[in-house]
């Protein structure tokens, strides 16, 4: 299998990757990730699917925790939005009423994401690659402030993302959220979809990827992040994103 080109940036509820899938590439497996995708050809072809429908468009987007594939040739930009943030919760209510899938006009956000073309060129920082995907997501979520989750449970959330190897009795406690254990997960459940123990996973692979991208090694980002070793950190990846961390030549 041909390796493909990525590079990747990171910010507080959201990151951008960009990757070159050659000729010989291959294709993503089915997999499932707790984030919004939007789904970008720069270049080239791409196909989303999940369940029996099947999208193919310059710009397709993925509910968070859908399981999916695409099948994409050229390069390609993805935007991943934490659905518990404010632009999460306003583009879940936007685009996913009719299913896990929804297929956007290129028109609304292509302008704003032209910088990402020059991607693999030095001079185009991760800063610029942020700012074009804010500018995008600016472009697509409607005006007006969109809810948190419960104040009890975003208190969690915050201070979860600090503290990656926190228990959920033991993050209730740091933030004083005053609710029986089992009252909380079921919040929690409620409000993200996920336990906790699950979404402390999805936020301990972010760490990594975030360490990973700045061209640490597999085993570096895995020890990082609380993983036990780099192979368990590569399993969890291409769980995730459908595709082994190796076979992407980070820049």
């Amino acid at each position: 299998m041909a390796l493909g080109r990525a590079k990747l940036a990171f910010t507080r509820g959201a990151s951008v990757w960009v990757f070159d899938a050659p000729a010989g590439f291959g294709d993503a497996g089915f997999h499932a990730h707790h984030a919004i995708q939007i789904t970008i050809s720069l270049s080239g072809s791409l196909e989303l699917i999940s369940g029996d429908v099947a999208i193919k468009g310059d710009v397709v987007a993925v509910a968070a925790d859908a399981r999916h594939r695409f099948v994409a040739h050229g390069v390609i930009a993805f935007i991943f939005v934490e659905p518990e943030s404010r632009a999460g919760r306003a583009l879940g209510k936007l685009l996913f009423a009719q299913g896990p899938l929804a297929q956007i006009d290129a028109a609304l956000i292509m302008p704003a994401l032209a910088p990402l073309r020059a991607t693999f060129d030095p001079g185009l920082s991760r800063a610029d690659m942020l700012a074009a995907g804010e500018r995008a997501l600016a472009a697509l979520v409607p005006a007006g402030p969109a809810p948190l989750p419960d104040a009890r449970v975003q208190k969690i959330i915050d201070h979860a993302t600090s503290h990656v190897d926190a228990s959920l009795d033991a993050s209730a406690a740091a933030v004083g959220v005053h609710l029986s254990p089992s009252r909380l997960r079921h919040l929690f459940v409620e409000q993200t979809g996920l336990a906790f123990k699950t979404y402390m996973l999805w936020l301990r692979l972010v760490r990594a990827l975030e360490v990973y991208s700045t061209g640490q090694s597999l085993t570096e980002a895995a020890h990082e992040a609380g993983f036990s070793d780099s192979a368990h950190f590569s399993r969890i990846f291409k769980r995730t994103f459908g595709l082994p961390a190796t076979t992407l030549t980070r820049l």
